[in-house]
């Protein structure tokens, strides 16, 4: 199961932090590595389940980078 997948009643608490978004990013590398590994040896099965998971975790991350603020006023450098 997904690192991310957390029950409903828990979602929307607490902080995110760089921990967590490190290990879903390599999570989402090894995912990628076994959706081409089943790719290559035709397994469609697998393959589509490795996605889901995937596509779960970039929802995730997009939600949390969409929650980030943007600085607007980013420091000028002078020429």
């Amino acid at each position: 199961m997904s690192l991310v997948f957390v029950p409903e009643r828990l979602r929307g608490r607490g902080q995110v932090g760089e921990d967590t978004v490190q290990r879903l990013l390599e999570e989402n590398d090894q995912l990628i590595r076994c959706i081409v590994e089943y790719q290559n040896k035709g397994r469609a099965t697998e393959c589509s389940q490795y996605q889901q998971i995937l596509h779960r975790n970039l929802i995730y991350l997009a939600t949390i980078a969409d929650a980030v603020p943007v600085n607007t006023n980013s420091p000028k450098t002078e020429t």
